[in-house]
């Protein structure tokens, strides 16, 4: 079972941590690319709390809800929820429900009787920001880099749940509460480690994760029927008397994108026009000659090949695989 497992991404190389100099600058995280994939049972919240604090330790260590797609490839991939249709890449990640979940309470005001430095006392008042359903459940809080050095309460919240809930449903239930639903992206990391302090600088929290300990043992998730989704609007089209402009409109904002997007933006605007395009053909508004060869043009000009690729290999490869994924969920985390 996944439920009750966690994926650790271990970086080769960059540091997934972040920097903090003794004036106070916050260096960001590395960029990294290619990982290796662990996956560790967990069996409640004491074993979370367990390896979030060996964690804490690991500079090159951070954690991502999706499961491991193939356990053959592992080693040094890339954090994908697709194929890659640019390099063929197959996808290393996949959606699952999990029995834990991280909640990032970012830029909150701390109440003017809560102690900044005592975790507890910031995870009481956090709580209060949250459905009614996690106040009362045993937590784990984990300060984050930018605690007790930037504004307000920064802290990730830890919780182990009544019944495995994915991301769409906890995008459903935490929808106008102050947390950063980024995370709950398969593929989104969701930093473990400790920040390092450069220099003189010192970390001004007596301990960055601490437990506290409710009436509940864990939070009770509604029913699945209540976190369902609503249904996605697909964008409006055109009455067949102007659909012919309307594509045209279309098609050349789209083409406009790409031809004007910089330089390492590139592959991800023609990904994006591309499934833009795919659905205009799909409802019998453009011809795919047109569209493909319209795409070429605005990847050419844009200077595609100064990037060392060839533009029409790359439009047909992402036009074939936005119609390969017609319809589903954009909102994903690509891992690139």
């Amino acid at each position: 079972m996944t439920a009750d497992a966690i994926t650790i991404v271990r970086s080769r190389g960059p540091i997934l941590a972040k920097r903090i100099a003794g004036d106070g600058r916050i260096f960001d995280y590395d960029q990294v690319k290619t990982v290796d994939l662990f996956t560790v049972r967990l069996g409640g919240l004491a074993g979370l709390e367990e390896l979030l604090r060996r964690l804490q330790r690991r500079l090159d260590c951070a954690v991502v809800r999706g499961a491991i797609a193939d356990p053959a490839r592992i080693s040094g991939v890339r954090r994908l929820l697709y194929d890659d249709p640019e390099t063929g890449a197959e996808r290393t990640l996949r959606e699952t429900p999990r029995a834990w979940v991280a909640l990032d309470v970012d830029k909150l005001a701390c109440p003017p009787d809560c102690d900044l430095y005592d975790l507890q006392e910031g995870a009481k008042a956090a709580v209060t920001a949250l459905p009614a359903a996690f106040r009362g459940a045993s937590l784990i809080v984990q300060a984050t880099a930018s605690h007790g050095i930037a504004a307000g309460l920064r802290l990730r919240l830890w919780f182990w749940l009544s019944r495995p809930i994915a991301g769409r449903e906890l995008k459903v239930w935490l929808r106008g509460s102050p947390v950063d639903a980024s995370v709950f992206r398969p593929a989104q990391l969701i930093y473990t480690a400790a920040p390092r302090f450069l220099g003189r600088a010192a970390d001004p929290l007596p301990s960055r994760i601490a437990v506290l300990f409710g009436p509940a043992e864990m939070v009770a998730v509604p029913p699945a029927e209540k976190l369902t989704p609503p249904p996605r609007r697909p964008r409006p089209l055109p009455d067949p008397v102007h659909a012919s402009g309307y594509a045209l409109t279309e098609l050349t904002r789209l083409a406009t994108r790409v031809l004007t997007a910089s330089r390492g933006t590139r592959h991800a605007t023609i990904v994006l026009a591309a499934r833009r395009f795919a659905e205009l053909e799909a409802a019998g508004l453009a011809g795919s000659d047109d569209i493909e060869k319209l795409l070429i043009e605005a990847a050419t000009s844009a200077g595609l090949k100064d990037d060392g690729r060839d533009p029409e290999t790359e439009v047909h490869a992402a036009l074939a695989w936005a119609r390969a994924h017609l319809g589903e969920d954009r909102d994903v985390g690509s891992g690139r």
